[in-house]
């Protein structure tokens, strides 16, 4: 995830609906030096408000920088992913481009295909938050900026949650099947789930892991390539528990994240009573909703609960933010606007427009919203932090976490099949 993991990772925090691949600028000459430097900049926030201030920060890094014209793809989650993909294996990578960091970032590294931004971002690292560029290094290396930050969480609407008489969010899992079937009594569909796009499934699955198995074996697992072991099953038979009670909106299998009868929409729309969805859920679901208005403070947010039994902690978090690599053959500009967007009114503009948490010290003061609020101050308890997985372990895992997760939501897989596919995956890359 987006993902979304976003969504992830959903980015997958800014993803939404829109026509993917749109190119905005272009490349000409430059009047006094005769030649241009095209700078392609590759992102996810393929939807206003956030596509225009991205471009509108692009023109100003211009106007600063005669000569330097920029070549904007903004894309949806899925399509950036595909398309990047492609690039990366012809060896020809964006200028500047998202990544959510991780195994995918250093395998791109490790084949020689983004810059060492070391020194570079080193120029500004006392600014940002101190984890902030944790998910995008490895060996002492820095391969990306950081721009916003966040973790997965269960946001559900109040007034549906009332309705079916749930008084308190669920604080472990049993609670949480109980919330399920105190949902569907009163006629409600309990969860949104975008089964299509795959990555949000995976969500569900991974903090499973993390509760029944805890964060090191999460961690160990990419070392040993053996995910066969009880916590994984575990997770798997608990998500099972979950499918069994068919919980989530009709059609819910060929259903998208940020599409107009998405998960985002169903949540927004007050179709549907809870979705697991990183920091920007809030904004995703207004920008899908009938209205543009969402739950407003109908809308609340709470941890994912614990496993009984589990070894993991009710306070590691599941998640992350969003940053830019640079491509190997990118133009010095390229680092240098990285540096621009890193300044704290451009971070400001981000939070506020996209519903992000920025990891620019200075711009904290720009998270506003009530929900992200919540979020900041279970980021701020957090004990432990795990990547999304579809990002942290290396891309064909990853890849397999989400189909594998996939089938077991749409009855197709058992919990043992799973962690036997998702092995098989990680024994063979």
């Amino acid at each position: 995830m987006p993902s979304i993991r976003l969504s992830r990772r959903s980015l997958l925090a800014l993803a939404g609906a829109g026509a993917a691949g749109a190119v905005l600028g272009g490349c000409s000459d430059d009047g006094e030096s005769g030649s241009s430097r095209k700078i392609r900049w590759w992102h996810i926030a393929n939807t206003d408000p956030m596509l225009s201030q991205w471009a509108a920060m692009a023109r100003q890094f211009e106007a600063a920088h005669p000569g330097v014209k920029f070549e904007i793809t903004p894309l949806e989650n899925e399509s950036f992913k595909t398309k990047l993909t492609t690039n990366i294996q012809a060896g020809d990578p964006p200028d500047i481009f998202h990544t959510w960091g991780g195994g995918v970032l250093f395998q791109q590294a490790e084949a020689g295909l983004v810059k060492d931004l070391t020194a570079d971002v080193g120029g500004w690292r006392d600014t940002l938050i101190p984890t902030a560029l944790d998910a995008y290094t490895t060996d002492g290396k820095i391969y990306a900026s950081a721009v916003d930050t966040g973790m997965v969480g269960f946001w559900y609407n109040k007034e549906l949650f009332d309705r079916a008489g749930v008084g308190e969010p669920p604080a472990t899992w049993a609670e949480f099947l109980e919330a399920v079937r105190k949902l569907k009594a009163a006629k409600v569909t309990p969860i949104a789930l975008a089964g299509k796009e795959k990555w949000p499934g995976h969500y569900y699955w991974a903090y499973l892991a993390m509760r029944a198995g805890g964060l090191d074996a999460l961690r160990q697992a990419a070392t040993d390539k053996n995910f066969e072991q009880p916590g994984f099953v575990a997770a798997s038979a608990r998500l099972a528990e979950l499918v069994a009670l068919q919980p989530f909106q009709t059609g819910f299998l060929a259903a998208g994240y940020s599409t107009a009868d998405g998960q985002a929409a169903t949540m927004g729309n007050g179709k549907a009573a809870i979705e697991l969805m990183g920091q920007w859920a809030p904004v995703v679901q207004r920008d899908n909703s009938a209205g543009k208005k969402g739950l407003g403070d109908k809308l609340g947010f709470f941890p994912f609960p614990a496993v009984d039994g589990g070894s993991g902690k009710i306070t590691d978090v599941f998640g992350g933010g969003g940053g830019f690599a640079v491509g190997k053959d990118a133009p010095p500009e390229a680092v240098e606007f990285l540096k621009f967007i890193a300044q704290p009114d451009n971070a400001r503009i981000e939070a506020k427009t996209a519903g992000v948490l920025p990891v620019v010290a200075a711009a904290q003061d720009a998270v506003t919203d009530p929900g992200l609020k919540l979020v900041a101050g279970a980021l701020s308890q957090s004990t432990g932090f795990q990547l999304y997985l579809d990002q942290a372990y290396a891309p064909a895992v990853g890849q397999q976490v989400n189909d594998s997760v996939a089938e077991l939501l749409a009855g197709k897989a058992s919990p043992e099949q799973v962690a036997k596919a998702i092995t098989t995956a990680a024994k063979q890359g």
